[in-house]
């Protein structure tokens, strides 16, 4: 990674709407104070200037019990550097009631250095129609929702969180801290970005992983006995070939009509599915010790570790080595925050 010499201030309009997430909003905002603080600390600028902006200016009510002071009111003619959507429990009710906010995207998105949605604010950008075409992702209980109402939206729902140009998406609430801290990394450099992260102690594990959901418990939810028992197989032989026409044959099935009921219980396609159970098992390797990369993906059935490094950049947003830096077993056990 690169470390950037950047001393330009990037305005932020953290945009609200009345029921939006809280966590996301003060997780995000936190990024950027944090690291606001450790520029100075390290007799740099401040970097960013963080204003809380939505259609009109006044108090706007999250989801808990607290409220954001919007002292900026969006307008076409005075842009910020960075716009982040932050996302809402009823995304399709705060969509209905905020068009304005959407009719803003799509006309100021090619004006943006970046814009952001994060978690179910990814609906907001897909509305404009900002990611058609794209990659993008969002909470994993509304990644079908984001699929079946946009559909031209290639949605990636186990990603953390993905960059297509200059339109970036997150996943699921704390995902947000992720993305802004990526944000931080790319202006002023991995050093600053890693000093945040200690500071705000995420390069710690979460709870259950870094995945959005997990490929185990996701097929115990399947009620086809044929479709179980292959992603029973794909589970249990992951260091193994994974060809369709057998996995076909373990279900009893011919391939054309295995491939469709697959994607019916799953809602995923086969190849997607053990692609998602190899990452999975490759995190927790990552997580657990310190083997070797190559080794890593043969024990999950990559055929090297190139495609190892590709499939999971693309899926988490991060690399193996990166990932093992922040949420491994010998990154916990080797520095402690201040």
């Amino acid at each position: 990674m690169t470390n950037h010499v950047s001393t330009r201030l990037r305005h932020v309009d953290l945009i609200v709407y009345p029921g939006f997430k809280a966590l996301e909003a003060i997780g995000t905002m936190s990024v950027f104070e944090y690291a606001n603080i450790h520029l100075a600390l390290n007799g740099r600028p401040r970097g960013y200037q963080i204003t809380v902006a939505s259609s009109s200016v006044g108090e706007v009510r999250s989801d808990m019990l607290m409220s954001l002071q919007a002292t900026k009111r969006l307008d076409e003619r005075e842009l910020p550097d960075i716009a982040v959507f932050v996302g809402a429990r009823a995304i399709e009710e705060a969509l209905a009631a905020n068009a304005r906010l959407v009719e803003w995207a799509r006309n100021v998105a090619s004006r943006m250095d970046r814009l952001v949605g994060l978690c179910s604010g990814s609906f907001f950008l897909a509305e404009a129609g900002l990611l058609d075409g794209r990659e993008a992702t969002t909470h994993w209980s509304v990644a079908g929702l984001l699929q079946r109402r946009f559909s031209e939206v290639n949605v990636e729902a186990d990603a953390i969180y993905l960059r297509s140009g200059h339109l970036w998406t997150s996943a699921g609430v704390t995902a947000c801290i992720d993305l802004a801290l990526a944000l931080v990394e790319e202006d002023f450099g991995s050093s600053i970005a890693l000093e945040v992260a200690r500071d705000l102690v995420v390069y710690l594990k979460r709870p259950g992983g870094q995945s959005q959901y997990s490929v185990h418990l996701a097929s115990q939810s399947t009620s086809h006995p044929g479709i179980r028992q292959a992603q029973d197989w794909i589970l249990s032989h992951i260091d193994q070939p994974m060809a369709l026409a057998d996995l076909a044959s373990r279900a009893a099935m011919s391939e054309r009509n295995f491939r469709r009921v697959f994607v019916k219980e799953v809602g995923v396609s086969p190849l997607t599915f053990i692609d998602t159970v190899r990452i999975d098992s490759a995190r927790r390797i990552l997580e657990e010790g310190d083997l070797p990369l190559k080794s890593v993906a043969g024990r999950v059935g990559f055929a090297s570790e190139q495609s190892l490094r590709k499939l999971f950049s693309k899926r988490l947003g991060i690399s193996p080595d990166d990932y093992r830096a922040r949420f491994g077993s010998v990154a916990r056990g080797a520095t402690a925050p201040d």
